[in-house]
């Protein structure tokens, strides 16, 4: 499997660490050329820096998701560099603390939708004309995978903004995936669940009920009692935007140890 991605061009933003870092990583191994964004050039740096020590191909350009201008500033990086695009990973996000939705202040509430939503949005409008571009140059599948969460598959108590920027990334991604399946491009969406990310972690660590006991709270629910792995995800990310996973179209994949069933 180490070439099965080779020359394709492919993005993922969120590429400074967890989910984002991994899958980068893994195409660039497997062939692909990245180009990769996080919200700064230290974050981008590590990840750009260890894919060309591995002898891969990695451009970035470090920018706020929730603005449009940095992924039409991606865009136009993505066309300049490599004329075209296979696959986008949209993966970057937020988290919410955990927060009763009436005491939700309404900056952070729009904060959460601006970023894990408008985002990938914006992501979206810029990226599908370089795919359908390069469809019909080259004839092969273009690829979108949007990073949304278990949360956006039910309800998530205390974590209502969340949970419903999320919501939005399932239904853009179905929607999509409709609107564009007839021309090409195939658009899917993960949704883990509490995995071993920075993310989840470190308010772990911060808890005032200490760490194990907060993360027993966190896996109480869950049929496997655990958090995921980042490789256990990011495995999945691989399938789903693989060039073989031909007729995989405008779902939303829960990699959630049995939490949604």
């Amino acid at each position: 499997m180490k070439d099965d991605f080779a020359n394709q061009i492919a993005y993922v933003s969120g590429a400074g660490r967890g989910f984002g870092r991994m899958v980068a990583e893994r195409l660039a191994a497997r062939g692909a050329k990245l180009v990769v964004t996080d919200i700064t050039d230290e974050l981008l740096g590590g990840t750009i820096d260890a894919i060309r020590r591995a002898g891969g191909t990695a451009d970035g350009l470090a920018g706020d998701i929730a603005s449009e201008d940095t992924a039409r500033a991606i865009a136009r990086l993505i066309e300049e560099t490599h004329g075209g695009l296979d696959i986008a990973i949209n993966n970057a996000g937020i988290a919410q603390p955990q927060t009763r939705l009436h005491e939700t202040e309404s900056a952070l509430f729009e904060k959460i939708i601006a970023v894990d939503l408008t985002g990938v949005f914006y992501a979206m409008k810029h990226q599908i004309p370089l795919l359908l571009k390069h469809v019909g140059a080259t004839g092969a599948q273009g690829r979108i995978l949007n990073v949304a969460s278990a949360a956006g598959l039910m309800g998530s108590p205390m974590l209502a903004a969340y949970s419903a920027a999320k919501h939005g990334v399932v239904g853009l991604t179905r929607s999509a995936a409709v609107e564009y399946g007839r021309k090409g491009l195939r658009i899917n969406c993960i949704c883990p669940a509490f995995t071993k990310t920075d993310m989840v972690m470190k308010p772990l660590e911060d808890s005032p009920h200490g760490r194990q006991k907060a993360e027993a709270n966190m896996t109480a629910f869950n049929p496997m009692q655990r958090l995921g792995e980042v490789e256990e995800v990011v495995q999945a990310m691989l399938w789903a935007v693989s060039a073989e996973n031909s007729f995989f179209n405008g779902q939303a994949l829960a990699i959630d140890g049995g939490l949604s069933a």
